[in-house]
C-alpha cells in the first residue's frame, strides 16, 4: 500500500481540482458572510446558502475592478475557479469577478461586449472627434415625452437661443429600443446636424439595457457627426457612453456642453477681436518690413544706383591710381638723385678738381712714365681744360 505525506496528498488533490474543467470559470450564487477587505487590497469572505458554505478569496488585481463594495448579507454571483489551498488542505473559490444577484447575467453580457468592442477600437480615445463650440443644428435623440428632452430645451432656450434643436424621437427602453435608437442616430446624421445628443433621464440597469447593446454602440461610433452620450446619471456608465465622442453625466450637462452663454459669447467675441487686431498688426508690421527690404533691393539694383556706385568706384580707382603714379614718380626721382650722387662721387672731374690731371698720348691714358719718351706730344687734362705739352726730358722718381 502506498503511503503519502500530508503535503503529497494535498498536492495530489490540488492537481485533481485543476484538471477538472468544471471547476474553472464557475459561477456561484450565495450570500456573503465573514467579509474582510484586507489592507493589502485582497477580499476574504464566505459564500453560503441555507445548507452549506465555501470560503472565497479575491486578490487585489481583481478586487480593484469591482464596481461596488461587497457587504455581509449581500446576495451575489461570484465568478472564479475552485482550487485547493495546500497549506491548510481546504478548497476555496478564487474569485475573479462578483456582481449583485439579480443582474448577474446582464452584467456578464455587458462586460463581455465591452471587451469585444474594446478590442475592436470602438472606445479608443484617438477616434474621438471634437465637439463644435457653436453648433448651428443640434440633434437630440431621446424620448419625445421624457424629462431629458425638457431639460435640454430649457438649457438651450436660456443659454443658446440661436441654436436650432432637431428632435429625432426614439424609444429609450423596452423591446425594440436598441433598433429605434440606432435608426434615430442615422436619421439625425442626415439632417445636417453639427452634433447629436443621445439622452435618457436615468433608470435602473435593466432600463439602460438598450444603451449597452452592440447595435447602439456601432451606431454611435459610426455616426457621421460627433455624438454626446447623456444616458442615466453621473454614476451610470453605459457602453454608449464609452463609444460616444464625449460623455456627459446628465442631459442638462450635455446641453451646456453644446451651448455658449451670452456672457461666454461676448467674452469670446472680445477675445477673438483682440486676437484679430494682433494678427492684423503683425501682418502690417511684416508687410512694412517686407516693403522696406524690397525698396532697399530695388534701390540696389536700379540703374541710378549702379551708375552712382560705379562713379564712386571710378573715383576711388582714380585716387588710388593717382596715388600710385605719384609714388612711382617719387620713387624713380629718389633713385635718380641717389644714382647722380653716386656718379658724382665717382666722377674723375671731382678728382681733377682736387689738383690731379689726366695725361693722354694719342688719346690713350698714360698711367706710368715708361710709356713716354722724349719728344712725345701729350695732352694734359685738368679740371678746367686741356693743354698740350712736349716731353723734353724724363727723370725717375
Amino acid at each position: 500500500m502506498l503511503i503519502l505525506s500530508v503535503t503529497q496528498i494535498n498536492r495530489y488533490i490540488s492537481f485533481k481540482f485543476k484538471d477538472d474543467k468544471k471547476l474553472s470559470g464557475v459561477m456561484i450564487k450565495g450570500e456573503i458572510s465573514n467579509f474582510t477587505a484586507h489592507r493589502s487590497g485582497h477580499f476574504y469572505f464566505t459564500l453560503k446558502d441555507k445548507e452549506s458554505s465555501i470560503k472565497a478569496v479575491m486578490f487585489k488585481s481583481h478586487a480593484v475592478n469591482v464596481k461596488f463594495m461587497p457587504e455581509n448579507g449581500m446576495n451575489v454571483i461570484a465568478m472564479g475557479n475552485i482550487s485547493v489551498f495546500e497549506r491548510d488542505g481546504i478548497y476555496q473559490v478564487y474569485v475573479t469577478d462578483i456582481v449583485p444577484d439579480g443582474i448577474g447575467s446582464v452584467y456578464v453580457a455587458s462586460e463581455q461586449l465591452k471587451a469585444k468592442l474594446q478590442k475592436e477600437g470602438i472606445f479608443d480615445q484617438s477616434a474621438k472627434r471634437p465637439i463644435p463650440q457653436m453648433p448651428v443644428k443640434i440633434g437630440v435623440v431621446t424620448s419625445k415625452t421624457g424629462a431629458a428632452l425638457q431639460d435640454i430645451i430649457n438649457i438651450l432656450s436660456r443659454r443658446y437661443p440661436i441654436g436650432e434643436l432637431v428632435l429625432v424621437p426614439a424609444l429609450v427602453q423596452g423591446e425594440g429600443a436598441a433598433d429605434s435608437i440606432s435608426k434615430a442616430l442615422i436619421q439625425a446624421g442626415k439632417f445636417d446636424c453639427d452634433v447629436i445628443i443621445l439622452a435618457r433621464g436615468g433608470g435602473s440597469l435593466e432600463d439602460l439595457t438598450p444603451f449597452n447593446t452592440e447595435k447602439v454602440a456601432y451606431a454611435v461610433y459610426n455616426s457621421s457627426v460627433p455624438v454626446i452620450s447623456a444616458v442615466g446619471h453621473e454614476t451610470d456608465v453605459t457602453i454608449a457612453d464609452l463609444a460616444a465622442d464625449l460623455r456627459a453625466p446628465t442631459p442638462s450637462a450635455a446641453a451646456e456642453v453644446v451651448s455658449v452663454s451670452k456672457e461666454q459669447l461676448n467674452g469670446n467675441l472680445n477675445y477673438y477681436n483682440e486676437k484679430l487686431k494682433n494678427l492684423i498688426r503683425i501682418k502690417l508690421n511684416n508687410a512694412e518690413a517686407s516693403l522696406e527690404r524690397l525698396t532697399e533691393r530695388l534701390i540696389r539694383f536700379s540703374p541710378q544706383f549702379k551708375i552712382e556706385n560705379n562713379i564712386r568706384k571710378f573715383d576711388d580707382l582714380q585716387k588710388r591710381l593717382d596715388f600710385a603714379f605719384i609714388k612711382i614718380i617719387s620713387d624713380y626721382e629718389n633713385k635718380y638723385i641717389s644714382r647722380i650722387s653716386q656718379m658724382e662721387a665717382l666722377s674723375p672731374i671731382k678728382v681733377l678738381k682736387r689738383g690731379y690731371s689726366l695725361i693722354y698720348k694719342n688719346s690713350n691714358i698714360i698711367s706710368n712714365i715708361s710709356k713716354l719718351e722724349c719728344g712725345d706730344i701729350i695732352e694734359i687734362k685738368m679740371s678746367d681744360g686741356t693743354v698740350k705739352a712736349k716731353i723734353i726730358t724724363e727723370e725717375d722718381i
